[in-house]
């Protein structure tokens, strides 16, 4: 219990580390339009990196409703863009399906 508070002290030090040093290093620095572009498709990779493997294994009884879910996500997503509107009304759409289904 005693190692536990240095413990959280210097997890949160490494994690907040490399966020802070592009801010500290890159101030004053141009960046190229292609690492720009670059930078920017990073969080979107990983977000479907991280949820799309979940989400099939969500509702193994019935893929319909991933499917449907990561349809919603998707038009809606190309078509107005954000984060929290696509995910909500894809959380709905396949709660929707489940109800349907079963």
């Amino acid at each position: 219990m005693n190692n536990l508070i240095p413990l959280i002290f210097g997890m949160a030090a490494v994690t907040y580390g490399p966020r802070l040093m592009p801010f500290l290093l890159l101030t004053n620095k141009k960046i190229p339009k292609r690492v720009d572009a670059f930078l920017k498709c990073i969080p979107v990779a990983a977000i479907g990196a991280l949820i799309i493997p979940g989400v099939f294994s969500a509702t193994p009884d019935v893929p319909m409703a991933a499917i449907s879910g990561i349809a919603f996500t998707l038009i809606f997503g190309l078509w107005k863009g954000g984060i929290i509107i696509p995910v909500l009304g894809s959380v709905i759409v396949t709660y929707v399906v489940l109800l349907c289904a079963g």
